[in-house]
């Protein structure tokens, strides 16, 4: 990795504080514990997202990224021991009383699901499935004012003689369309924040292009933010301002989508953008050696150093420091850059 750090700008008192973030997450923490076994499935993930702002979380399946999510939403199994601060808007959801806490979900945050066949309830209407996100959300709304809303919704959504699809069952939608639907039940409520898991995976290359610009276009309508998870680095970079790279349940490298994706400095980042499938691509992908290891036995150093290619010595036995690498970081002993000490923060 030849990656050349800039000087790192220091913080200066006085200057204006930044706005609150939209949704800011310190140390989430999710343990799922059965018969005297524990999975640590997210282990101290912190990150913060603006109103307006898209963030997109990468890495291979069980990395932890679906866990952060439903952590983050509040729909883990009761088993689940989640610890840390979920913040949106200031408010601490994981301190929050349950019903208020529910309440929330959909009207301030909610989340779009991979598989849209398993959000839309096969034996109601799209018109009835609507009208109740909506009534939900709006206390006190007629049913023609419902109705009127799922229409301008549809028409946001950018479906289609939306009149004709309010009638129509999902079965009878195309995946495309059934995905735009479940999109148009998560901004029922006009939330700050909308989590979005592999929204493109089960949808062919032209829907997912469509897909794409369709998230940018509501996300600029209502200026809410987004937290995407994906395998599919092509999303990641037609989406995401920042892009954080997940793996064995910590963020290994976070910053701008650009700098991480052109200039990476973690060598997993660098092993997912050699893996990626490209247009035009001269050569076969190429991809990582070995298998993510199992979330309930870690390796005890760096839990990459099993699969990379750098690992010697101690990077065995002890974890890697977080440094810094021009607006970005990454939790790689090989990162050149200012090291991240216990006083200040790994996001940006």
């Amino acid at each position: 990795m030849t990656i050349t750090a800039p000087a790192r700008t220091p913080h200066r008192a006085g200057l204006p504080q930044e706005p609150v973030p939209a949704l800011q997450v310190s140390d989430l923490v999710t343990e799922f514990r059965s018969r005297g076994s524990r999975l640590r499935a997210v282990a101290g993930v912190s990150f913060s997202v603006a109103a307006g702002g898209i963030l997109s979380v990468i890495g291979e399946s069980g990395s932890g990224k679906s866990a952060m999510l439903r952590s983050i939403i509040g729909i883990n199994p009761p088993s689940a021991l989640i610890e840390g601060s979920i913040r949106l808007q200031g408010r601490d959801l994981l301190t929050m009383p349950a019903k208020e806490r529910r309440r929330a979900r959909g009207r301030d945050i909610s989340m779009v699901f991979q598989d849209p066949l398993t959000a839309l309830d096969p034996v109601y209407t799209i018109e009835k499935q609507l009208t109740e996100t909506i009534s939900k959300h709006h206390d006190g709304i007629s049913r023609a004012d419902a109705r009127t809303r799922a229409l301008n919704l549809l028409e946001l959504v950018q479906i289609p003689s939306p009149a004709a699809r309010l009638k129509a069952y999902p079965s009878e939608l195309s995946g495309g369309m059934r995905q735009r639907v479940v999109i148009a039940m998560a901004i029922a409520g006009r939330p700050q924040i909308m989590l979005a898991d592999e929204p493109t995976t089960a949808l062919d290359v032209t829907v997912q292009a469509r897909m794409m610009r369709l998230f940018r276009q509501i996300q600029q309508e209502i200026d809410m933010g987004i937290v995407v998870v994906t395998h599919d680095l092509g999303v990641a970079a037609e989406l995401a301002d920042d892009v954080a790279v997940m793996y064995a349940g910590r963020f290994v490298e976070y910053g701008s989508a650009v700098e991480v994706l052109t200039t990476p400095s973690h060598p997993y980042t660098e092993g997912l953008i050699e893996a990626n499938v490209r247009p035009g691509q001269p050569r076969r992908p190429r991809a990582i050696p070995g298998a993510p290891p199992s979330l309930k036995r870690l390796p005890e150093g760096c839990a990459f150093a099993p699969r990379c290619a750098y690992a010697a010595g101690s990077h065995w036995t002890e974890a890697p420091p977080v440094k810094t690498v021009g607006h970005h970081w990454s939790r790689c002993f090989f990162a050149p850059g200012h090291e991240i000490s216990n006083g200040e923060t790994a996001n940006r």
